[in-house]
C-alpha cells in the first residue's frame, strides 16, 4: 500500500509526460516567458519551447500566461507561430512551438534590408488584420518583441498575453494590460492618460494601429523610445511616411486601422507593390497557376536583387520551384532560379534538396532542360562530389556531343573545362577522348575550332603516355582547316602546349606542320605563325646548347691509312663553303702509288690480280685508302685527258674486273632519303665518301699529274648522289670503293682487277633514287581518329 501512494505521488510531482527535450535558453527581450531551443525526442526534429515557471514572484502575471496558451491553441493563422504541444501543471507552463528566432536578433544586427522589412511587415500586417477584423479581438502587445522569425524567414507573431475579443466584458486586456513588460513606450497617449479601460470609448483597432506604427519605426530604426518619436519618418521609406503618419495620429478615431494600411500599400507603385511580396503570395500554388502567369511570377522572381530572404528561398521557394521544373513545366527559367537560390545554400542543404533534382535532370531529353543544366554547370560542379560527376552525370552528358542540333554539342563541348576536374583518368584519355576527335571533325566550324581550344586547356589532364601523339594529331589536323579561326586557334594551342611536346617532336613533327602557315593567305594566321614558331625555336635552341658537340668516338691515328678531309678552321667556318673548298685544294701527298693502266693486250698483271668472292662479284672491295683521297686522285685534271664518259674498251678493264652486265640491286649502296635525317653526318670530316662523279670518270684511265692548276669542273650538278652513298655505307659500317678497286699493297700501288677484252664492258648505271621519306608507322594507332 505504501508502495502504490509513493508511485502516484512521484507521478503527480514529475506532472504529465512532455515529449521534447530542452536545449539553449535564448534571451532575447523582458517577457513573461523564458525561451529555449529544442527538439523532439520522437524524430530529433527542431522546435522551441515557451516555459512559464510558476512562483510567487512570477503568480501575479499567471493569467497573461494561461490566456497566452489559450489563445495560441485556438488561433489558426500562417502569421502565427504554430504551436506543437502544450502542457500546464501547478508549476509550470510548457509551449512546444515550431523553431523561431526573436526578430530582435535581426533589428540589432542590423541585418535585414529594406526589402525584407516591408516583407516581413505585410505578413504582420495581414496577421494584424485579420485579429481586429475577421476576429474582432485586439493584439494589445505588438511591438518587435512579441514577434519571431521561423526557420524559413518568414515574421511570425506572438505575445497572445492580453489578446482579447472586444465582445468579452472580462477581456484580460482590460484588467492585466498594465502588467505586460515594458508596455510604457508602445501604450497610446490616451491609454498612457485614462487607462487601458479607454479602450472601450475608441475603435477596438486604435490601439493596434498605433503599435503597428510603433512597430514600423522599431524594425527601421532599431528602438522606439515612446509617443514623442511618434510620427518622427526617420529611417522610414518616403513612400510609407503618409500611411505611417496616420497609423500613429495621437486621435484614436482619426487613426486608419491595419487593414486600411495594407490596402493602401498593395495600390500599383505603392511600398507593398515588390517582387518580393508578389513571391509569398503566388509561390503556394506555382503548379496551379497558367502557362502566362507562371512566366510573369518566374520573371518577378528573376528580378529579385540578392538581397532576399535566405531562409524564405530555401525552405518556401526552392521546394515549389524544383517541383515545377520537374513536374510542372518550369522550364528553364525556373531552373535559372532554383541555381540563384542555390548558392545561397549549405553543402549539406545543397546534397539534399538540389543534387538529387539535378542527377535526374540531366537524364531528361528535354534540349532545353539540358542546354540550361549545362549553362549552370559552372555554378554547381563545385557543390557535385566526383563520384556523383564520374558516374553518374558525365554518362548522360556525352549523349550530347552527337546530338542534332549544334547548340547542344557546343554547350557540351563547352562543359568539358568545367567538369574535367572531376573525371576519372579513365574517363579522359578514353571516352572523352573518342568523342573530341568526332567534334574535332564536326560540320560546324565553331565546334571544330571550340575543339581545338578545349584540348589545348585540357592537355594538362591528358595522359602522359598519349599525351603527344593526340594533341600532335590534332592540333597538325586543326592548321589545315579551311576556317581561318581554326587555324588560328590550333597555333595558339601549339604555342601554349609546346612544354608537352620533346625536342624531337618538336623539330620533326610541329616545326614541319607549323611552316605553311607562314605564308598563309591570311595576315592574322601568318603573324600567329611565326609568334610560335619563336617559342618552338627557342626551346630547340635551348635544349640545341646542352647537346655534345659530337658523339663519334676518336679515330686512332694508323700508319699507312690515307689522307682525310680536313676539319673546317675558325676562317673557313665563317662562310659555309670553307671546309668543302680546302678538302679540294689540300694537296695529296700521302698518296703512294698510281692507278696502273691495264695492257693494252687485254692481259692481266700477274701482281696485280685478285681473286673475287664468287657471291659478291659486283661488291665493292674496301680500300685502305681513303674514298676521299681516291676521288681527288680520279678528279684532279688532266691536259690530255677527256672526262668523257664514253672510254675505250681497254681503258675500261683496268676497272672491272668482268664486262657482264651490271646487277641494278647494287644502286642500293646510294642510300635511300629517308636517312637524310642523320644531321651528324653533315659535319662528320672522318667519313669515307665515294662520289658516283668518281665511277662515271673510271670509265678513261687518268693520268696522275699534279701539276696542272686547272679547277675541276664538268658543267654537272654538285655531287649530292655521292654524299648519300657515303651515308648508306656510314650506316651499314662498309667503306666501299668504285668496282674494280682493292686494297693497296705495302708499296701503296693499288691493284687492278682484270677483264676480258674480247667484249666491251656496258657502262655502269646508277639506280634512280627513291627522294620519298620514309613513312612511320603510329604503332599504337593514336591520332587516327584526327
Amino acid at each position: 500500500m505504501n508502495f502504490l501512494k509513493s508511485a502516484v505521488a512521484s507521478a503527480i510531482a514529475q506532472g504529465p509526460p512532455f515529449p521534447y527535450t530542452f536545449g539553449d535558453r535564448v534571451d532575447a527581450d523582458a517577457s513573461i516567458w523564458t525561451l529555449y531551443n529544442g527538439t523532439r525526442r520522437e524524430d530529433g526534429s527542431n522546435c522551441s519551447i515557451f516555459a512559464f515557471e510558476i512562483n510567487p514572484s512570477t503568480k501575479s502575471r499567471l493569467p497573461l500566461a494561461k490566456n497566452a496558451l489559450k489563445k495560441l491553441r485556438t488561433m489558426r493563422h500562417p502569421g502565427v507561430i504554430k504551436i506543437l504541444d502544450t502542457v500546464e501543471t501547478e508549476t509550470y507552463i510548457y509551449m512546444a512551438t515550431e523553431r523561431v528566432v526573436p526578430l530582435r536578433w535581426h533589428v540589432k544586427r542590423k541585418s535585414l534590408s529594406q526589402e525584407t522589412i516591408k516583407w516581413g511587415l505585410y505578413s504582420i500586417a495581414r496577421t494584424v488584420k485579420f485579429i481586429n477584423d475577421e476576429g474582432a479581438s485586439i493584439h494589445g502587445n505588438l511591438k518587435v518583441a512579441s514577434v519571431y522569425t521561423s526557420e524559413s524567414g518568414e515574421w511570425k507573431l506572438g505575445g497572445f498575453d492580453v489578446l482579447s475579443n472586444v465582445k468579452d466584458d472580462d477581456a484580460v486586456i482590460y484588467t492585466f494590460g498594465s502588467l505586460v513588460p515594458d508596455n510604457g513606450r508602445y501604450t497610446p497617449p490616451e491609454l498612457a492618460r485614462n487607462g487601458w479601460d479607454a479602450i472601450k470609448r475608441s475603435p477596438h483597432s486604435a490601439v493596434d494601429s498605433y503599435m503597428f506604427g510603433a512597430f514600423i519605426s522599431e524594425t527601421f530604426n532599431g528602438d522606439f523610445l515612446g509617443s514623442d518619436q511618434a510620427g518622427q519618418t526617420k529611417g522610414i521609406p518616403p513612400t510609407m511616411h503618409t500611411s505611417y503618419k496616420r497609423l500613429v495620429n495621437a486621435n484614436p478615431k482619426a487613426r486608419i486601422t491595419v487593414g486600411a494600411f495594407l490596402e493602401m500599400g498593395k495600390r500599383t507603385g505603392a511600398f507593398f507593390d515588390s517582387p518580393l511580396i508578389k513571391l509569398t503570395e503566388g509561390v503556394d500554388n506555382l503548379g496551379m497557376k497558367s502557362e502566362e502567369e507562371r512566366e510573369q511570377f518566374l520573371d518577378d522572381l528573376d528580378s529579385l536583387s540578392d538581397d532576399f530572404p535566405e531562409d524564405f528561398f530555401k525552405m518556401k521557394v526552392l521546394p515549389e520551384l524544383l517541383k515545377s521544373v520537374e513536374f510542372g513545366g518550369g522550364g528553364p527559367k525556373a531552373f535559372g532560379v532554383v541555381m540563384k537560390i542555390a548558392t545561397k545554400l549549405s553543402s549539406d542543404d545543397f546534397e539534399a534538396k538540389v543534387q538529387p533534382v539535378v542527377i535526374r535532370l540531366f537524364g531528361n531529353p528535354d534540349r532545353a532542360i539540358r542546354v540550361c543544366l549545362l549553362d549552370n554547370l559552372p555554378v554547381m560542379i563545385d557543390r557535385l562530389p566526383q563520384r556523383v560527376v564520374n558516374d553518374k552525370i558525365f554518362p548522360n552528358i556525352v549523349t550530347g556531343f552527337t546530338d542534332m542540333a549544334p547548340v547542344v554539342r557546343e554547350q557540351t563541348l563547352k562543359s568539358v573545362l568545367v567538369i574535367i576536374g572531376k573525371l576519372s583518368d579513365r574517363v579522359i584519355n578514353g571516352e572523352l577522348l573518342k568523342y573530341l576527335a568526332k567534334t574535332a571533325n564536326d560540320e560546324q566550324p565553331g565546334i571544330r575550332t571550340n575543339t581545338t581550344i578545349c584540348l589545348g586547356k585540357i592537355a594538362k589532364n591528358l595522359g602522359t603516355s598519349t599525351r603527344s601523339k593526340v594533341l600532335i594529331a590534332a592540333f597538325t589536323r586543326s592548321l589545315r582547316d579551311p576556317f581561318v579561326h581554326a587555324r588560328n586557334a590550333s597555333l595558339m594551342a601549339l604555342a601554349a602546349t609546346s612544354e608537352h611536346f620533346t625536342e624531337e617532336d618538336c623539330a620533326s613533327k610541329v616545326m614541319p606542320a607549323i611552316c605553311p602557315s607562314l605564308i598563309d593567305k591570311e595576315k592574322m594566321i601568318r603573324d600567329q605563325a611565326l609568334k610560335t614558331l619563336d617559342v618552338y625555336m627557342n626551346k630547340i635552341k635551348k635544349a640545341a646548347a646542352s647537346m655534345p658537340d659530337t658523339v663519334l668516338p676518336p679515330q686512332p691515328a694508323s700508319e699507312g691509312a690515307g689522307p682525310r678531309m680536313s676539319t673546317p678552321q675558325a676562317s673557313e667556318a665563317s662562310s659555309w663553303t670553307g671546309w668543302a673548298i680546302s678538302s679540294f685544294t689540300n694537296k695529296l701527298s700521302t698518296a703512294a702509288g698510281e692507278i696502273e693502266p691495264s695492257a693494252s693486250n687485254g692481259t692481266n698483271t700477274p701482281t696485280a690480280r685478285v681473286t673475287s668472292p664468287t657471291p659478291g662479284a659486283n661488291r665493292l672491295v674496301p680500300s685502305t685508302s681513303s674514298a676521299s683521297t681516291l676521288h681527288r686522285q680520279a678528279v684532279s685534271p688532266r691536259p690530255s685527258t677527256s672526262l668523257s664518259r664514253t672510254s675505250s674498251t681497254s681503258n675500261a678493264e683496268a676497272y672491272f674486273k668482268d664486262p657482264e652486265p651490271v646487277d641494278e640491286d647494287t644502286g642500293d649502296a646510294w642510300g635511300d632519303m629517308g636517312d637524310m635525317d642523320d644531321g651528324d653526318a653533315w659535319g662528320d670530316d672522318t667519313a669515307d665518301t665515294t662520289p658516283a662523279s668518281f665511277t662515271a670518270a673510271a670509265s678513261k684511265p687518268v693520268k696522275k699529274d699534279v701539276s696542272s692548276p686547272a679547277p675541276f669542273d664538268d658543267g654537272s650538278e654538285p655531287d649530292f648522289a655521292g654524299w648519300l652513298a657515303a651515308q648508306a655505307n656510314k650506316k651499314t659500317g662498309a667503306k666501299a670503293l668504285p668496282k674494280g678497286l682493292t686494297k693497296a699493297n705495302s708499296t701503296g700501288t693499288v691493284k687492278k682487277v682484270s677483264s676480258v677484252a674480247s667484249s666491251k664492258p656496258k657502262p655502269v648505271v646508277a639506280k634512280k633514287l627513291d627522294m620519298k621519306p620514309k613513312e612511320t608507322e603510329d604503332d599504337d594507332g593514336w591520332g587516327d581518329g584526327w
